[in-house]
């Protein structure tokens, strides 16, 4: 599929359930993500529970802007109430039925990890459900 009927076929909107992983030997984080896509550009906010820090298990919340060209998505998120937290970059692929995201974040001249992002009742959360009712 070309670039261009790829931008008009996908459409990121949604709810999205997530987990990012840090570099080191620190857990990885679940958040929740609402997008809002409108000719390719992303917008939308982010929430999770704090793992260290002051904030640690508070719920804290950020906002992202972003693009999505083809299969390619980047964004930004900043924290709202965590003026500390660094601006995060996000890189990713979105998968071939637009329902996973996946990719590296980066605090620049910091750390770096990955992330995979779920569509919240998208077709791979079907197939989870499906094999965990199976077994």
């Amino acid at each position: 599929m070309r670039s261009h009927d790829l931008n008009r076929a996908l459409n990121l909107s949604g709810v999205w359930r997530g987990q990012f992983d840090y570099p080191r030997k620190l857990p990885p984080v679940a958040f929740s993500a609402t997008l809002e896509e409108n000719d390719s550009r992303l917008v939308g906010a982010t929430e999770e529970i704090a793992s260290f820090g002051d904030e640690r298990g508070v719920t804290i919340t950020a906002i992202i802007q972003g693009r999505r060209s083809g299969a390619s998505v980047t964004w930004l998120k900043l924290y709202d109430q965590a003026p500390h937290f660094h601006a995060v970059q996000y890189a990713g692929v979105v998968s071939d039925d637009g329902d996973e995201i996946s990719g590296r974040w980066t605090v620049p001249g910091s750390w770096s990890g990955t992330f995979l992002m779920i569509r919240e009742g998208g077709r791979a959360v079907a197939r989870v459900r499906e094999a965990t009712e199976t077994v």
